[in-house]
C-alpha cells in the first residue's frame, strides 16, 4: 500500500505491506488526515512516543472506514465510519485500537472528521479531567487561535464553564475567537493582558488556565490565575524553557499540572477517549463541536501541507485526503 515515510530530512512516498489486524484490533481504510505539529519533528524522522521513526507510516490523526476487524472485536463493524488518533494515518490502510475510537456522525465529512479527534481527546482531558472544572468557573485558553485551543473554548462552553477567555498575538485572529466560545479575546502582546484578565474576573484571576505556549509567559498565565487555581500545561510553542518565579506560584498557591499522552499506557489513552466520547459525543452528533479546515490537499502532495504548517499562517486544521 502507498504510505508517506521519513528519509530523515523530508517525507517520501513508499510502498510498504498493508497491515492486518490482529485480535483486537481493527483495520480502517483511511479517507483522510489531519497535520498536526508535530508531524513536522517526525518528517525528520524523530519519534513521538511510539510513533515515528524513519521508515514507519506517519501522520497521527485519521478519518475513515473500517475494512477489517480482529477476534473479540465487537464494538465496530465493516463499513462504519471512524475517526480517531493513531500512528500511520498518512497512509492507505492504518490499524487502530477500538476502544480509541469515535463514530463520524451522518452527513459530517472525512474531512471535517479527520481533523477532531487529537483535539477533542486532549482538551476534554486537560479541561476537565486535569482541569478540573466545574461549571461556572471562568477558564483562560492561552493560544486559543491554534486548533486546540479553538477546539479547548468549545469544551469549556459545552462543560458550563460561566467565562470563557481566549488569548491571540494576531488581531485577525483575536476577531474570529468569538466564533468558537470566547467571551473575551486577550491580546497577550500587549503589557496590560494580565490586567485585563483580572478585570474580566472581578479582580480575581481566572479558576483555570490551559497553556499551549508557555515560554515566557508562564508567569504572566500565574499571575492571571487566581489564588488556588489551577494551571494545565498541554502545549510549549513559544518556549520550552523559560524563567518561572517560584514565589509566585507559592504565594498564589497554584496547581500546575503537566500533560503528555507520551507518557500513558494504552489503557489510560482508552480512559481519556472514553470519557471525551461520553462528555462530547452528544454535541457532535448535534453538530455543536467544529474545527475550521483550513486547507486540504491531496495525499500525493503531502510535502506542500506540511510546508504549509511550517509557514504558521493557517487558522484551523490542515487536512490531506486519500481520494
Amino acid at each position: 500500500m502507498l504510505a508517506f515515510l521519513s528519509d530523515g530530512s523530508g517525507v517520501v512516498a513508499g510502498d510498504v505491506p498493508r497491515p492486518s489486524p490482529a485480535d483486537g484490533q481493527v483495520l480502517v481504510k483511511v479517507r483522510a488526515s489531519a497535520l498536526n505539529r508535530i508531524d513536522l519533528t517526525m518528517a525528520k524522522g524523530k519519534q513521538h512516543g511510539t510513533a515515528g521513526g524513519q521508515g514507519v507510516p506517519l501522520g497521527v490523526e485519521w478519518a475513515g472506514e473500517v475494512a477489517a476487524v480482529g477476534r473479540q472485536v465487537k464494538a465496530w463493524q465493516i463499513g462504519d465510519r471512524v475517526m480517531g488518533a493513531g500512528i500511520g494515518a498518512f497512509a492507505e490502510y492504518t490499524l487502530a485500537h477500538p476502544a480509541m475510537m469515535y463514530a463520524i456522525p451522518e452527513g459530517m465529512t472525512f474531512e471535517a472528521a479527520a481533523a477532531l479527534p487529537v483535539a477533542m481527546q486532549t482538551m476534554h482531558d486537560a479541561i476537565s479531567t486535569n482541569g478540573a472544572m466545574q461549571a461556572g468557573q471562568s477558564v483562560l485558553i492561552q493560544g486559543a487561535s491554534s486548533g486546540m485551543g479553538l477546539m479547548g473554548m468549545q469544551i469549556a462552553k459545552l462543560l458550563g464553564a460561566g467565562l470563557v477567555l481566549g488569548s491571540s498575538t494576531s488581531a485577525e485572529r483575536r476577531q474570529k475567537l468569538r466564533d468558537y466560545g470566547a467571551n473575551l479575546p486577550v491580546d497577550t502582546s500587549k503589557s496590560d493582558w494580565v490586567q485585563a484578565v483580572t478585570n474580566a474576573t472581578d479582580g480575581m484571576g481566572v479558576d483555570l488556565l490551559v497553556d499551549l505556549i508557555a515560554g515566557p509567559f508562564v508567569n504572566g498565565g500565574m499571575s492571571a490565575t487566581r489564588v488556588g487555581g489551577r494551571i494545565v500545561n498541554v502545549g510549549r510553542v513559544a518556549g520550552e524553557s523559560g524563567e518561572f518565579d517560584f514565589d509566585l506560584h507559592s504565594m498564589r498557591r497554584i496547581t500546575y499540572v503537566g500533560v503528555s499522552f507520551r507518557t500513558r499506557t494504552p489503557a489510560e489513552v482508552a480512559a481519556v477517549v472514553a470519557r471525551a466520547r461520553h462528555d462530547l459525543e452528544p454535541a457532535l452528533k448535534q453538530g455543536k463541536i467544529s474545527m475550521p479546515v483550513d486547507k486540504v490537499y491531496p495525499l500525493s502532495d503531502l510535502a506542500s501541507a506540511l510546508a504549509h504548517m511550517a509557514q504558521n499562517g493557517h487558522f484551523g486544521k490542515i487536512v490531506v485526503t486519500a481520494g
